[in-house]
């Protein structure tokens, strides 16, 4: 399981990457391995403010479909638009280019609420 270190987690299974005051956005390794093959993410969120936990989109694979929760509050200032063509790259690069959105967050605060890669292996059972 990659679950690399730099990056922070939460309970729901997404990653998220601080650069200054935006994050990147994604689901992690075992949460694509879980969902099986993806063929569709949709966030129509795009250009919202949202906050903390509110649904910002769904990723639906072959079997069902998953609410996407906001792991800090803030706006949505970017989609990763390759994945409406390729949402395999969710599968095969989760940590690259299947990442998903990006976010201007609004409370710094939260951060610190965010789970360590050790934290997230320890909810994994690792």
């Amino acid at each position: 399981m990659n679950i690399p270190q730099e990056l922070k987690y939460t309970k729901d299974h997404e990653w998220i990457k601080v650069e200054g005051d935006t994050v990147t956005i994604g689901i992690t390794d075992f949460a694509q391995s879980e969902l099986g093959d993806i063929v569709y993410v949709e966030v129509e969120t795009v250009d919202e403010t949202l906050d903390k936990e509110e649904v910002f989109g769904t990723v639906e694979a072959v079997k069902t479909v998953s609410d996407l929760y906001l792991p800090l509050s803030g706006e949505i200032i970017e989609f990763n638009e390759s994945l409406e063509d390729e949402p395999e790259k969710v599968n095969s690069d989760p940590y690259g280019e299947g990442w998903m959105i990006k976010v201007k967050f609004s409370d710094e605060s939260q951060l610190e609420e965010l789970l360590s890669a050790d934290a997230y292996k320890e909810i994994l059972g690792n």
